[in-house]
């Protein structure tokens, strides 16, 4: 038999009846993760002076999470595929609480940056299950509205970090200054730990593959040897060797790039299809995501620039971001009406994210000193609208341009993207930033270096998006899991393995 969407005939036989029960458990995980990668920015002044750490180990404590992430995620998805994604599922998640507990424990900088680290990796293999089960557990009609709720986590988790952060120092429970806001995922995870052992179903990769160790490794030395440089050239002073690293990155993933094609020409499971760089959307997205996302290093320009620059606490800068959020509702509301217009809309939310941040530039060198909420609110309203109709429709977008057969390879790479962008734009954002305070700049003068950093980065975004394919995009072109039947599960709690004689093959993620 095979299994239709709710639209086409009614017959959900295989679907969890408490599917969206279980999707909402598991973007719990997705959700602290994402106020995870933001949260910290609101408490950069409270731990310098609490750890006594450097700017440098700041970068590190923020960075490293983000670093780990994007490096681990692919492996994470792998995994899921090989072993169960429910099962990579809640290990993550259990990972993930005991790194949140260390961290608030940390007593020195290493300890904090090396929790921070584990943290992201225990992320990274708990988040990429999350995209693999919403398509094996939903039909085509209920996917979109899925996808939309998933992809809206994203924003809210990232703009709710700052905020979240705020309130809890403000509040100094227990006397704990920042630490918890890394205490208050343990509860939060123990809960998702549990309900999600109860609700999600067990599935896995239609063929269980060997993992490709060597070229995870390789790609894990491309990245850190472009992103150590950036985070470490300045409290170094810049040595003649820090360039030499940067410069050894390209080769590295150029090298990377070749030897998952011979990994592919000899039948093995290639961490990246190598294919996937044959098609221009594909291309064009992982740069446009990278660039984009890199700006998202604005909040610790910002949230360190309000409190050391204008006296803000900590409760009034993450209020001062908030008004960020009106801006991400609008667009979430616009942006999928403009999907149909394919690249032009990722190109239109580039510029707008551009002038977003323009006017917040504008409001902090004219303001300097008497700096308000108000005065950021036309910027940071217009650069989450931008955000929105970006974050919105990116990875729609390239997936209606590109091979079925490569849309699961793309999505893996583009949220991998999204997460070395991010990483990269801390690296480069703050070393300018940093450089110019430490430099004795006025803290103004620094934070619009900061800044118009992130906008020179938003412009390459916006001319890239250029590469992207042109026309337009509409539902059908989009990619989904329903050409795939369900996987094999059950609604019990402990779900059989796979084999067994109502078995049906589950999607790859």
């Amino acid at each position: 038999m095979t299994v239709g969407s709710e639209a086409d005939d009614g017959d959900l036989d295989g679907y969890s009846p408490r599917r969206w029960a279980a999707l909402l458990v598991t973007l719990v995980a997705v959700l602290i993760d994402m106020v995870d990668s933001t949260v910290l920015n609101v408490a950069l002044p409270s731990v310098q002076a609490d750890l006594d750490a450097t700017s440098t180990e700041l970068e590190w404590a923020v960075a490293g999470y983000t670093l780990a992430f994007a490096a681990a995620m692919i492996t994470g998805a792998r995994l899921g595929d090989r072993f169960g994604r429910r099962r990579l599922f809640l290990t993550g998640l259990a990972g993930f609480v005991v790194t949140s507990t260390l961290a608030g424990l940390s007593v020195n900088p290493e300890m904090l940056i090396a929790s921070r680290v584990f943290q992201g990796a225990a992320a990274a293999m708990m988040v990429p299950q999350v995209l693999a089960m919403l398509q094996v557990d939903f039909p085509r009609a209920e996917q979109p509205k899925a996808m939309s709720v998933y992809g809206m986590t994203f924003a809210v988790g990232g703009i709710g970090g700052p905020v979240l952060g705020g309130v809890l120092l403000e509040a100094d429970l227990f006397g704990l200054d920042w630490r918890p806001i890394f205490f208050i995922n343990v509860p939060l995870g123990i809960a998702a730990f549990v309900a999600a052992a109860f609700l999600t179903r067990e599935s896995r990769g239609a063929q269980r593959e060997s993992f490709d160790v060597p070229g995870s490794l390789i790609a894990t030395l491309g990245l850190l040897l472009l992103l150590f440089p950036l985070v470490q050239g300045r409290e170094l002073d810049w040595p003649w060797w820090v360039f030499v690293l940067m410069a050894a990155s390209p080769p590295v993933l150029w090298l990377f790039v070749r030897y998952e094609g011979r990994v592919k020409r000899r039948g093995g499971s290639p961490v990246i299809d190598p294919e996937l760089f044959r098609h221009r959307g594909a291309v064009g997205g992982l740069l446009v995501a990278v660039l984009f996302f890199s700006g998202m290093a604005y909040q610790l320009v910002l949230t360190v620039h309000l409190q050391q620059g204008e006296g803000y606490s900590p409760l009034r800068t993450a209020v001062a971001l908030a008004t960020f959020t009106v801006g991400v509702g609008i667009g979430s509301a616009v942006a999928p009406k403009l999907m149909v217009l394919g690249r032009l809309v990722v190109l239109l939310g580039c510029t707008v994210i551009t002038v977003g941040m323009a006017l917040t530039a504008a409001a902090v060198d004219r303001y300097a000193g008497s700096l308000e909420w108000w005065h950021l609110a036309p910027g940071m309203v217009v650069a989450g609208l931008g955000l929105a109709m970006v974050a919105g429709t990116l990875m729609t977008i390239v997936l209606a341009k590109i091979p079925k057969s490569a849309s699961g390879a793309a999505s893996s790479m583009i949220n991998t993207s999204i997460q070395v962008g991010v990483a990269t734009g801390i690296a480069i954002v703050a070393t300018v930033y940093f450089a110019m305070l430490e430099g004795g700049e006025p803290p103004t003068d620094a934070a619009i270096g900061g800044l118009l950093t992130v906008i020179g980065l938003y412009v390459l975004a916006a001319l890239v998006a250029l590469v992207l394919p042109g026309g337009r995009v509409s539902a059908d072109d989009v990619p989904d899991a329903d050409s795939h039947p369900p996987a094999a599960a059950t609604d019990q709690p402990f779900a059989p393995e796979h084999g067994s004689a109502d078995a049906r093959t589950p999607v790859t993620s």
